[in-house]
């Protein structure tokens, strides 16, 4: 009974990370209006998170052997919780996005933590059924976040994001400081490599705020751009140096002279842009475009969600019996390339049920294509090496989610900027279909008791809305379409892969 309860609790911790990943995606607008801070700010509430993770993964296994497993795990659970309940108390933007980092250095081990204690609680001859228990409760996070942060936004408020963290965490560390136990066999500590995460930590946040700002700032016109991007490529340009020279590097960047772990790592990253932007782009589309409520929004998730369930479970089932990884990649890829070309075809009409077909496809893609990408990264190394490919792998797709979403911010902004000034452009004061437009603006404010110059002014008002709704629709058609050209330019690197078949499972798990 005691192991259930654990394996219930230790899920139930990955799921409250997991679920913080995607639940505020759905409230980033009511965000954005309550704090004051534009759209292209509030995203740092997402990025501030996943950089964090990127930041906390490599070291989990040094902490969880210098401190500890489990006073790590508690801790990690206590400060994921003080921290959520400290984003719910945010008065400002930028207040926000430091406590949400916080929470992200806090919830960085749980993930991986979990996992390891999940494997523990089951014997090696039932390792799948560990795996499959594990798989799932990791998608059913994202499948109820966006549901569960739409229905909060609406009928709460978007702080209760956050606040709902705080008595499952308080009940988590309670069970947890009862019942687990340190593993029987422990990992000695090995020395930390400061400089490693020093290098890595400041060349991530370099780039993503240049990639954050940059559009804003016009780039290069400003001087604080340039020593950024200057400070982005000496710091992780010194950061693959040293972590080559160093005995005991953070992140074993030797492993990658393995083909199949670099080729996996790569499209790890890009699957991470695909996960991460699609779910920032959808429920910003469904409510400043389309004009659905969050809890509307958070429905339109929830059936692709439930599907990709299925997805990991016969991907996993169909690597048992010998299907090579590459045939479940490639066809998880193209699913998610439908997926985009049908989102590049939305317009201001499209129905819930429009977005939800289309987000059939993507969820099915990204969940058949999950695992066998663990599969393809560790399938030519060695079992020492295993480890840290598996977290070099995990720590790609976390770059490629924060990079997605900057990359994708920025787009928007420019194609936004593009796409009205063409339509701007074509406005000529003796198109017929122009002035047919202006006089039915007119016509129908003098009818709400406008006088005329003011029904004038109304109906001038009301076209330059049009104009900009128009150019929304269009940028955010151009982004769901070059999220998917990422994708298909990847297809080819498949063909590079070594194909020969290796005696390991496949799924593999890691510590870190």
């Amino acid at each position: 009974m005691q192991r259930l309860i654990l394996l219930i609790t230790v899920i139930a911790a990955a799921m409250m990370e997991l679920i913080d990943t995607s639940i505020v995606n759905v409230a980033l607008s009511h965000m954005s209006g309550n704090l004051g801070a534009t759209l292209e700010d509030t995203s740092w509430v997402v990025t501030s998170y996943a950089i964090a993770n990127v930041i906390i993964i490599p070291i989990t296994s040094f902490l969880t052997s210098k401190l500890g497993r489990r006073n790590y795990y508690i801790g990690s659970i206590l400060a994921f919780t003080f921290f959520s309940f400290m984003c719910g108390q945010s008065t400002n933007i930028w207040e926000l996005v430091t406590f949400r980092f916080l929470q992200g250095i806090g919830g960085g081990a749980l993930l991986s933590v979990s996992q390891a204690i999940v494997f523990e609680l089951f014997p090696k001859e039932k390792q799948n059924v560990a795996s499959a228990i594990f798989g799932i409760g990791v998608f059913v996070g994202p499948t109820i976040g966006p549901t569960l942060g739409g229905y909060i936004t609406e009928y709460y408020s978007w702080p209760w994001i956050f606040n709902i963290n705080v008595p499952t965490g308080i009940a988590v560390a309670m069970i947890c400081f009862s019942l687990l136990k340190e593993p029987a066999i422990k990992q000695p500590a090995k020395k930390i490599d400061w400089l490693g995460i020093f290098l890595l930590a400041v060349g991530v946040s370099a780039l993503q705020t240049v990639l954050e700002r940059g559009e804003t700032e016009d780039w290069f016109e400003t001087r604080y751009i340039i020593w950024l991007t200057v400070t982005a490529f000496l710091g992780l340009v010194l950061f693959v140096w040293w972590e080559l020279k160093t005995d005991q590097p953070v992140v074993n960047l030797r492993v990658l002279k393995s083909r199949n772990l670099s080729i996996a790592a790569l499209l790890t990253f890009i699957s991470g842009i695909g996960l991460f932007s699609s779910v920032f782009l959808t429920p910003v589309f469904a409510q400043r475009l389309l004009g659905f409520s969050p809890t509307q929004t958070g429905l339109l998730l929830l059936p692709g969600s439930c599907l990709a369930i299925l997805g990991l479970i016969v991907s996993a089932r169909l690597l048992q019996r010998g299907v090579p990884p590459f045939y479940m990649i490639g066809a998880g890829m193209c699913l998610f390339v439908f997926f985009s070309w049908q989102m590049s075809g939305m317009n201001l009409n499209s129905s819930g049920s429009d977005i939800t077909v289309a987000l059939l496809s993507r969820a099915l893609g990204l969940a058949i294509v999950t695992v066998p990408l663990t599969t393809l990264a560790v399938s030519a190394l060695e079992p020492r090496d295993v480890p840290q490919g598996a977290a070099l792998n995990n720590m790609m797709r976390q770059l490629g989610g924060s990079f997605g979403i900057a990359l994708v911010n920025t787009y928007l902004t420019n194609r936004n900027a593009v796409h009205r000034s063409d339509l701007v452009s074509n406005l000529s004061p003796d198109n017929p279909l122009l002035l047919q437009r202006l006089q039915g603006y007119t016509s129908y404010f003098l009818t709400k008791g406008a006088t005329f110059a003011e029904a004038k002014v109304k109906g001038l008002q009301a076209l330059d809305n049009t104009i900009t709704r128009q150019s929304n629709l269009l940028s955010f058609n151009d982004a769901f379409l070059v999220v998917g050209i990422f994708f298909l330019l990847a297809l080819p690197l498949l063909l590079l892969a070594t194909k020969k078949k290796q005696g390991r499972p496949a799924v593999v798990l890691s510590d870190h």
